[in-house]
């Protein structure tokens, strides 16, 4: 996978997790800590996979300098 592909990936799970923050919001209003607790652990798991896009960027951009 190339760099500019890692990126947009990368990319692509920071708005799946703009999404899922706008939802805990609105979760914490609705006092649902059910669901918030369920959505916080998704929310972990997106930056998680945000951060390994990142690396796997760095790790490309590093292969091809």
């Amino acid at each position: 996978m190339s760099a500019n592909e890692s990126l947009a990936r990368a990319q692509e799970l920071s708005e799946r997790l703009r999404v899922k923050l706008d939802g805990l919001d609105r979760l914490a209003e609705a006092g649902d800590v059910d669901a918030a607790v369920d959505d916080l652990t998704e929310i972990a798991e997106l930056a998680k996979e945000i951060e390994t896009e990142i690396q796997r960027a760095r790790t490309s951009a590093d292969a091809g300098a």
